[in-house]
């Protein structure tokens, strides 16, 4: 079920009318059929909580029994007999308690497991949906707000767990042999009015924190947008630099925290009001009680002992009652926080595999694109009509005016997207017929912007084939032309290469990713553009390490400019998502074309920063004089 639909309705809502159906999709959590082991310490920490209460509800009986044994009434030679009864009961009063305490102790120890599990499940499925959702949503995503938006759900999955199964139901049943003990022992009146008190309670508790959930969800949203601004602003460090505006980054996070704060107040004022008005109700309840019980004891109709045991129970009662109220607005609380994780969850991938995919089985490979058309927005078509052959071995590169729609037929091939007509094949099998893995595990990429993992450089290298050798590791290192630099350096392949590689230079990182995708020994290689971002004279070091790593693969090079694809098999000049031009670098030079026009522009782009070059490192003019530079 895709959350895009204005119908749609998130699988966990906090929403009052929502709460039993979230309930029943988070069963899993606390249920898990895959583990029989958690199973049996779910049971048996039920077990152990209700044990504790049946201690919770004796222990009034015997601090009954030792006021009625104490209140003076028994002759004075039955008090040395009697001394017994009252050190006996106390001795049961306090074994009640310790019984208590423990089996609740031994509850929390057996649950951990159950909890801690379905806080790691959550999360890990989540960390495997994220990863399934498509490029277009990772594009419009913020990481800071997303990553809090895990956090507290991961958190709020265990607190909706813990309380859901061992303090709701137990609490219920403890309610309900309170009510008999009130009835057998002091009436229906005494009943009566302790229903009305937990009736009032309750009412009080639910209306109050579902008023409550508005403001921890704009507390949430106002959360996730400062974390976002925090996490975007700090990853680029190096810009806000650059124009001097840490006030205005500042200034922005403020908002955000400014909205945080304010509802952050507004959160334990409610709370405030909540526990005031929960007092309130219950402390009424207990002076009509007592005030009851006080009149049966002066009729004679109570003992004393019965008063404190209308007493007692009243303060027990208080604890789950209290705790009742406790657990629901932790639940509201917890589900408000997980209600947006689970609104990821809802979210359908874009491209999925289709129920009988197979894996790719490749021969050539020989990538074909027949008819191929695609849009991001029906409004707005990309690609219009594109069909061209890659043969097995060769090299086939895709030029054009910035926005013709080169980028796309990479994504396009990695099946980031769908075609929405015709069809991409890789040794006559169609891309959506095919396991995305399997496809993936096949294609080399090497692009523009090199983002590392904020780990070492060997790390970063074996990541193309994970589990590689350090040999193999080093070799790779070797043909992208890297490994005498990294030797270079204190610490070798344990460098840090930072967060996003900041600590490489371009032309580094560049060969970094390269060596990545020699170690993968992919069978299709794609080049986006992996030069179109330095200066010349790295990108012809770079060229050439390239050339090695296309050598006898078959080859997709998607270039900006176009010194790097002169020696291509063919070249496809995209204009406006068509193919306007093909052939050779010197046929389409004949053809005096668009693809001539874009070869003169870049040409004298580069004589002209050559020229600019020469004239820096020959500050006297020599060369332009014909004077020999001095030594």
């Amino acid at each position: 079920m895709s959350s895009d639909s204005a119908d749609s309705k998130p699988s966990v809502s906090a929403d009052e009318g929502s709460l039993l159906s979230t309930m029943k999709n988070l069963w899993a959590y606390m249920w898990p059929a895959d583990r029989p082991d958690l199973r049996l310490r779910v049971v048996l920490a039920i077990g152990a909580l209700l044990l504790s209460k049946v201690a919770t509800t004796l222990v009034p009986f015997a601090y009954k029994g030792i006021i009625d044994s104490l209140d003076g009434s028994a002759p004075d030679s039955a008090v040395i007999l009697g001394l017994a009864v009252p050190i006996v009961l106390v001795i049961a009063y306090t074994l009640g308690n310790v019984i208590d305490a423990g089996f609740q102790q031994l509850r929390d120890v057996l649950f951990a497991s159950v909890g801690q599990h379905a806080v790691r499940k959550l999360a890990l499925q989540t960390f495997h949906h994220l990863h399934r959702l498509s490029l277009r949503f990772h594009l419009a995503r913020r990481t800071g707000g997303l990553s809090r938006v895990i956090e507290r759900g991961t958190k709020g999955i265990e607190t909706v767990v813990r309380f859901a199964m061992l303090n709701i139901a137990p609490t219920i049943v403890e309610f309900i042999v309170t009510a008999i003990i009130f009835v057998w022992l002091f009436g229906i009146s005494y009943l009566g009015v302790l229903v009305v008190m937990i009736w009032a309670y309750l009412y009080f508790t639910i209306k109050a924190s579902n008023w409550r959930i508005g403001i921890r969800r704009a507390m949430n949203d106002s959360d996730t947008d400062a974390n976002g601004k925090a996490i975007d602003s700090l990853l680029n460090y190096e810009t806000v630099k650059y124009f001097a505006n840490e006030k205005m980054e500042a200034a922005r996070y403020d908002v955000s925290m400014a909205g945080y704060e304010r509802s952050a107040i507004r959160i334990w004022t409610s709370l405030g009001f909540l526990n005031f008005g929960q007092a309130v109700i219950f402390y009424t309840g207990f002076l009509i009680i007592a005030v009851m019980s006080i009149v049966g004891v002066m009729n004679g109709t109570l003992t004393l002992g019965d008063f404190v045991l209308l007493n007692t129970f009243l303060m027990q009662i208080y604890r789950p009652l209290n705790f009742i109220g406790f657990v629901y607005r932790e639940l509201r609380q917890g589900l408000t926080d997980i209600e947006a994780m689970f609104k990821l969850l809802d979210q359908s991938p874009e491209v999925e595999d289709a129920p009988d995919a197979k894996p790719l089985t490749i021969t050539g490979p020989v990538i074909r694109f027949d008819n191929v058309t695609f849009h991001y927005d029906p409004d707005r078509p990309i690609l219009k009509g594109v069909s061209f052959e890659v043969p097995a071995g060769k090299t086939v590169a895709i030029v054009g005016p910035t926005g013709a729609g080169k980028s796309t037929i990479s994504r396009l091939l990695y099946r980031f997207y769908d075609v929405t007509g015709g069809s991409i094949t890789i040794d006559g099998q169609d891309l959506r017929k095919v396991t995305q893995e399997s496809l993936r595990s096949a294609i080399g990429m090497v692009p523009q912007d090199t983002v590392l993992f904020n780990d070492t450089i060997g790390y970063n290298i074996e990541y193309g084939r994970p589990g590689a050798s350090a040999e193999d590791v080093r070799a790779a290192a070797a043909m992208a032309q890297v490994g005498p630099f990294i030797e270079t350096l204190p610490k070798g392949y344990e460098t840090p290469v930072g967060e996003r590689g900041l600590k490489l230079s371009g032309g580094e990182k560049q060969r970094v990713a390269i060596a990545r995708t020699i170690l993968k020994a992919p069978s299709i290689l794609i080049l986006d553009e992996a030069t179109s971002a330095l200066d010349t004279k790295t990108e012809r070091d770079i060229q050439s390490a390239l050339d090695v790593v296309s050598k006898n693969r078959t080859t997709v090079v998607i270039a900006h400019r176009l010194s790097t694809v002169v020696n291509a098999d063919e070249i496809l000049v995209l204009r406006d998502g068509a193919i306007a031009e093909r052939g050779n670098h010197a046929a389409l030079l004949q053809q005096d074309g668009l693809y001539a026009q874009m070869w003169n522009r870049q040409r004298e782009a580069t004589e002209a920063e050559e020229q600019l070059l020469r004239t820096a490192n020959d500050p006297e003019g020599f060369v332009k004089r014909g004077v020999p530079a001095a030594e």
